[in-house]
């Protein structure tokens, strides 16, 4: 058998019956309808938390008990139908009940249920405007502070239940009563009250293997379980549930009131079950998130939640609510959590855990009657001291939003939700003011530098104190000016750039730093424009440079304008027709990741109207940050050499790329498009007529220069940018020493950013990159000992705790394995990539299980060769000496990976699946044990 050739791929390609790109996610399957097992005992999940939480609700408003029934079923089955957030479960929240009950005592029971029935038909015009997303704009100082308000006065109400009273209409009122209240203790209801929520607070503790197969039963069932059997055993005499026959049961009215009380009314009731709601499925989705299962073979049935049609839900289900008389209706977020992890998969848990709740009502009268009005105080008691969340009090002091936070929540407490949530938002407007104008500005020396900090928003408020200060820098000297915000008008704009264009003048200089998108580069510009000097020029193409360290992952790229002159190009970017980055350069295979050029005012570096198509290969600096080695005159070769394997080129020891064609370097071969759907380079510059190079044509040839000039400018972003950040990091481990607790293997295509992936910093990862992620077994006749060196010092040396193989979608050293023909010359790429015919040999034995993703089969063969590359590669890591010995030791842990490019997500080898074949798993969002 040629170990160029698979024979295995007849048998692959049975088994994937749909075509796709590398890069793209898998099609989601055929949809139809059925109620899977999981939405089934999901929903007796819930049901068995909705049960008791609804009737304590409603005893804490004071309405009906079977209000509490009544709007746990609507919720569920007409939210669940109609809503945009397929988990999350609607019913009486805990968030209403301030609402609801100073609405019952102000215009009674009928009455509230038309407003309840007004605030669904305001939602449902809120939906239909989808004026959804607006709502989250509101703080969340705010909101949660409003939720602590709610919180506290739920609680101290229900105190004087659980001590066997009953409350007042008021916070100041119930504490007032307090004292008196503790003076005449009822010792039956105190006793289930305790014992209710001793069995909250202690069962989801119990710990080892019967802890987590108890924990499968709501907490909160337990606990009224519990105390209702105790009480009913012990012969207590305690208030008890009174459900009423359902045939007196009080429908919605007309409502009786003034004109404007009511309509206040229904605002409030819209605004809380509408924002309570909404965060709501925003916070379902964060959940949904950590559940690979929910997205990918099921994203058809579990997307992203639409919040306006979640709007338009829960409008119909208070509509439905109010008018059957039950209490107003909001997404619930301890059933909609709890619905999540009991496994539910679609809306169809949600609308049967409504079901249940019907027939509990209809059925379960007797039962229910027997619960202690003392054990459900304290279970909603719990709920509301459970709603001042000290997680929520530290993130919004770590944000200094404490001040609003507390406004709130005192607000709601004292004068109500309404009146609480106006004085939150006047209070955050006032801080989000005072910082706007509180701009701190000072002036340094430090050994004959001058150094101006700005720290706050500029604007023309501060323009006076930042003239004077600046006007106190001597003439002539070396300012560094600091700009640390995230905003500058025009007026701020002006008078800076006015001082730098004088200060220059006067033989000064100026550099200007901190966070560019306070400025966007172009304060630099007037001055750069005006001089002739080298430094000048480069200080240009700084100025121009629209690239920003230390933001969210892009590729990174720096525009110029169209009318700039081709040699201020050039010593932008470095290369007619490159990409600025190695991020937006090649990757394995010999794409050029760079984008289609695209016609607006300005344009990536290096597109060009005209290919440079006859541009010596030699004068080519390479692609990126990472790869600014000129190839020599034998780009050409090798550059056809990468064309045709698509491989990314051997290693040395440091893991960087030999061979200026080889994909990372300038010489781009292939054509077309990539499997990310980008444009290709080479592509855009081999197109069309060629362009006259040389004298007289307009267009000079290139030399080294730019090359080096761009090197400078992305040194002078990290030392301007990046730089300050790290210096202290850097320098504690210029002192300590490296002390990484990995070492990572990974391939060396450039879309494969190691500290990205894994947010690691400097000296986390010990790193060694080479084509393929390939582990040469140990002995001499591999010929390679530069990873097997950096194994053995990693191991023996630095004694890492785990090693981690990294492999990756669309890898051209895989392609090459694949396409490579037998007696093809013996080039240094070749040799190199004889160490994964022994991949290539395991995935065409048909006796071996094959590595898979999970959820889903291989896209094509060249993914799945990627897969098993990293299980064999993980097999010849276990050959080293080093290597055995320490986990014979259990002093080392092996790791497989595999980097979806296009999907930008990881899969974690976690063991064989039922077949016997490995199985890569998918990392989700919060998986901190992966």
């Amino acid at each position: 058998m040629s170990a160029c050739v698979p024979t295995r791929t007849n048998a692959h390609s049975t088994r994937t019956k749909r075509v796709q790109q590398p890069h793209s996610p898998p099609p989601p399957p055929h949809r139809r309808f059925r109620v899977a097992g999981a939405d089934v005992s999901a929903s007796i999940a819930v049901f068995l938390i909705a049960l008791p939480l609804s009737l304590g609700i409603a005893l804490a408003t004071g309405a009906p008990l079977q209000a509490g029934l009544v709007a746990a079923a609507v919720g569920g089955i007409v939210a669940g139908w109609i809503g945009g957030s397929p988990l999350q479960v609607s019913g009486p929240a805990a968030g209403l009940t301030v609402v609801t009950a100073d609405l019952i005592q102000r215009y009674g029971w009928r009455t509230t249920c038309a407003i309840t029935v007004l605030a669904g038909l305001a939602q449902l015009g809120l939906g239909c405007l989808r004026v959804a997303r607006t709502a989250l704009a509101v703080s969340p100082a705010i909101v949660h502070g409003m939720l602590a308000g709610i919180g506290v006065t739920i609680a101290v109400a229900q105190l004087h239940v659980v001590l066997g009273g009953n409350p007042q209409s008021s916070v100041l009122d119930n504490l007032r009563s307090l004292p008196p209240q503790l003076a005449d203790l009822h010792p039956a209801a105190v006793v289930v009250s305790a014992l209710t929520l001793a069995l909250l607070l202690l069962w989801p503790r119990i710990p080892g293997r019967a802890g987590r197969l108890l924990n499968k039963v709501p907490a909160a069932l337990v606990a009224v379980t519990g105390a209702t059997t105790m009480a009913a055993l012990a012969g207590l005499t305690v208030p008890k549930v009174d459900l009423p026959s359902w045939s007196s049961h009080a429908l919605a009215g007309l409502p009786e009131g003034p004109v404007l009380g009511l309509v206040a009314a229904v605002l409030t009731t819209t605004l809380v079950c509408s924002v309570q709601s909404l965060l709501g499925a925003v916070a379902v989705d964060k959940m949904i998130a950590t559940r690979p299962g929910l997205l990918g073979s099921r994203s058809a049935r579990v997307g992203r939640s639409d919040l306006d049609r979640e709007l338009l839900g829960q409008g119909a289900a208070n509509i439905v609510s109010g008018a059957l008389g039950g209490l107003p209706v909001a997404g619930v977020a301890v059933r909609s959590s709890a619905n999540v992890r009991a496994g539910a998969v679609s809306r169809n848990s949600t609308m049967l855990h409504g079901v249940l709740v019907v027939v509990a009502a209809l059925l379960m009268v007797p039962i229910l009657d027997l619960i202690p009005l003392a054990s459900l105080a304290a279970l909603v008691m719990a709920v509301g001291i459970q709603m001042v969340s000290l997680h929520h009090i530290r993130t919004v002091t770590r944000h200094r939003e404490v001040l609003v936070y507390a406004v709130t929540t005192l607000g709601v407490v004292v004068f109500g939700v309404l009146e609480g949530v106006a004085l939150g938002i006047a209070v955050a407007v006032a801080v989000a003011l005072h910082r706007l104008a509180r701009t701190r500005i000072t002036h340094t020396e430090k050994e004959g530098v001058h150094h101006v900090q700005v720290r706050g928003q500029l604007t023309f408020l501060a323009v006076p104190r930042l003239s004077r200060i600046l006007h106190l820098v001597p003439q002539g000297t070396h300012v560094v000016v600091e700009l640390d915000g995230s905003f500058m008008d025009h007026a701020a704009y002006e008078s800076l750039q006015h001082w730098q264009k004088t200060h220059t003048a006067h033989g000064g200089s100026v550099d200007l730093t901190g966070r560019r998108s306070a400025f966007g580069g172009r304060l630099l510009e007037p001055a750069a424009a005006e001089g002739a000097a080298d430094g000048q020029e480069v200080g240009a193409a700084l100025a121009d440079c629209r690239c920003r360290p230390w933001t969210p992952w892009r590729n990174h790229q720096c525009e110029q304008p169209r009318s700039a002159p081709l040699s201020l190009l050039e010593g932008a970017d470095g290369s007619a027709g490159g990409s600025a980055d190695g991020g937006s350069g090649t990757g394995s295979g010999g794409e050029c990741g760079t984008s289609e050029p695209t016609p607006s005012a300005r344009e990536p570096v290096g597109w060009y109207s005209e290919p440079m198509h006859d541009v010596p290969v030699h004068d080519e600096p390479g692609h990126g940050f990472a790869g600014l080695a000129e190839a020599d005159g034998s780009a050409a070769e090798a550059a056809a050499d990468g064309a045709r394997s698509g491989g990314d080129g051997p290693a040395d020891a440091d893991g960087t790329l030999e061979g200026g064609g080889i994909p990372g370097s300038g010489a781009c071969a292939r054509t077309g498009r990539t499997d990310d759907g980008h444009g290709d380079a080479g592509a855009h510059r081999s197109a069309g007529p060629a362009k006259a190079v040389g004298p007289g044509s307009g267009t000079e040839p290139r030399a080294s220069e730019p090359s080096a000039r761009r090197l400078v400018r992305g040194i002078s972003a990290f030392q301007r940018n990046t730089a300050p950040l790290v210096r202290g990091e850097l320098a504690r481990l210029a002192r300590e020493g490296q002390q990484p607790s990995q070492l990572f293997l990974a391939c060396a295509d450039s879309r494969l950013v190691t500290s990205m992936i894994t947010s690691s910093g400097p000296g986390d990862l010990f790193v060694v990159r080479n084509v393929g992620n390939l582990v040469p077994p140990p002995g001499e006749e591999s010929g390679d000992d530069s990873v097997a060196a950096a194994i053995e010092y990693a191991v023996d040396v630095l004694n890492v705790r785990s090693i981690t193989v990294c492999g990756h979608s669309g890898c051209g050293a895989m392609q090459a394995l694949l396409t490579c023909e037998p007696g093809a010359a013996r080039t240094p790429l070749r040799r190199w990539l004889r160490h994964g015919l022994p991949s290539l040999e395991r995935m065409a034995d048909h006796s071996r299980p094959v590595a898979r993703l999970a959820g889903r089969a291989a896209a094509d063969t060249a993914e799945q060769l990627c897969l098993t590359n990293v299980v064999q590669q993980l097999e010849h890591l276990r050959a080293h000496p080093s290597v055995t010995r320490a986990l014979q030791a259990g002093a080392l842990e092996l790791h497989g990976l595999y980097f979806h490019v296009g999907e930008a997500q990881t899969y974690l080898l976690t063991g064989a699946g039922p077949d016997g074949g490995e199985v890569f798993d998918h990392v989700g969002v919060t998986d901190v044990s992966a």
